[in-house]
């Protein structure tokens, strides 16, 4: 596999490129071929059943592909090393250890964002005056160390915590419990995956405190056959999930009260997306739409953006604007351009479009697959009338701006995805 080295701003250069998309660096090698893992339980729930079905052309059966040992192999490996706690494996170098410090510094970036937000206020109308963005579905943020992309992080948990307090407030009246899961679909740095894994975890550590994970979700993910379990070392060297933990945690603690749980039963799940092909990244959206539909669903997905500089082995740059041919003062404006190009095809909600993007311009988008997916159940959703939403990109940055070519930068995004009033929607499975 290729080396890597942790650079200054979080991020890892890796010597060899190992990518298909000319340029791109986060893509691990493949290893020699292996049977799939996968998990052959007999109880599977309804609604595996319809999305199964519904990938397959009518098909129910969610009986894997892979070898009857393969699958026995998988469900045993789970049931002996399936029960650990995933460690905070980043903390004391990505972000601080110090829950104190932690919690303050995450506060700081969250009225930091709140404030821009309120300056920025208004929503906008989408395909009508009665079409207006109204409660959020899902954020799209990034994952460098948070002195890096902290901040831009920020502008989307301020949505997390919003949908939290609005489904703490709904579901408050008496003693019952409501079920509020995160999802969160987040890129290989590290392995090579051809498909999906979800977490064997059963509680994610944060300085914080504990996140527990949604055991029961990912049963019935992993009883349609599609998914395999990541292995504990695999799980916690992947910074990709792990810098969305602390502040899910830190959104949890400030929306319903830290230690509370009187409203909601807050789990989440990690799920990761590999090295998937467009088609494979259509089959997943698929199976995960009417999951990701699901009102005490919430969908966090974890994108660095372009990752330019000779340490990644991409830098291409134009002096002038493609679209209009005014000039770029310099190459972090380019940079920019390049990166609002995709930024508007995942607001279009257009997965083909976002795919020729990626085809056209081989970005360094490290998240591409998991949004991609997400793009997929997105789409689904919104044509079947099962959930309509509006995505807007709400901040940007970048880790330097780049002046010549021997220097570097990594861009964050940040987007949040809300539900329209006015759509037709049916929750039911």
């Amino acid at each position: 596999s290729p080396s890597r080295v942790l650079m200054a701003d979080g991020h890892q250069a890796i010597s060899t490129s190992t990518s298909t998309m000319g340029g791109s660096s986060d893509t691990p090698t493949p290893p020699a071929a292996t049977t799939a893992d996968q998990d052959s339980s007999e109880a599977t729930a309804s609604l595996a059943r319809r999305v199964i079905s519904r990938i397959t052309g009518g098909t129910t059966s969610t009986t894997s592909s892979a070898p009857a040992s393969a699958r026995s192999q998988s469900a045993s490996a789970f049931a002996s090393s399936g029960t650990y706690v995933r460690r905070a494996h980043h903390a004391g170098s990505w972000y601080s250890s110090n829950a104190e410090h932690l919690d303050a510094t995450l506060g700081r970036y969250l009225s930091d964002a709140e404030g821009k937000s309120s300056a920025k206020s208004g929503t906008r109308a989408i395909g009508g005056s009665d079409e207006v963005p109204r409660v959020p579905r899902a954020i799209i943020s990034p994952h460098a160390g948070f002195d890096y992309s902290g901040p831009a992080a920020a502008h989307a948990y301020l949505a997390l915590k919003e949908a939290l307090m609005a489904a703490a407030t709904h579901h408050c009246s008496g003693a019952a419990h409501k079920d509020f899961t995160i999802v969160v679909l987040h890129p290989s740095h590290h392995v090579y995956l051809s498909g999906g894994a979800v977490s064997g975890a059963t509680e994610l550590q944060t300085p914080l405190g504990n996140l527990l994970v949604d055991g029961n979700l990912r049963s019935q993910l992993l009883n349609s056959g599609k998914f395999s379990i990541m292995e504990r070392h695999v799980d916690e060297a992947e910074h990709s999930g792990e810098m969305q933990y602390p502040y899910i945690a830190k959104v949890i603690n400030d929306a319903l009260g830290e230690g509370s749980t009187k409203s909601l039963h807050v789990r989440v799940l990690p799920i990761m997306i590999g090295a998937t092909s467009t088609s494979q990244e259509q089959k997943f959206g698929l199976l995960l739409a009417p999951y990701l539909a699901q009102p005490n669903i919430f969908t966090v997905v974890s994108s660095d953006f372009c990752h330019w500089g000779k340490r990644f082995s991409y830098y291409p740059h134009l002096s002038t604007n493609p679209d209009d041919g005014t000039p770029f003062n310099q190459i972090s404006d380019y940079i920019e351009w390049l990166d609002r190009k995709g930024m508007n095809d995942i607001e279009m909600q257009d997965p083909g479009a976002f795919a020729t993007y990626l085809r056209e311009h081989s970005n360094t988008i490290c998240g591409r697959h998991p949004i991609a997916v997400w793009l997929h159940s997105v789409a689904t959703n919104g044509q079947d009338g099962i959930e309509k939403v509006n995505v807007m990109f709400v901040d940007y940055d970048q880790s330097s701006r780049v002046a010549t070519v021997d220097e570097s930068s990594v861009s964050y995004a940040s987007a949040i995805a809300r539900l329209i009033s006015g759509a037709s929607i049916d929750r039911s499975i």
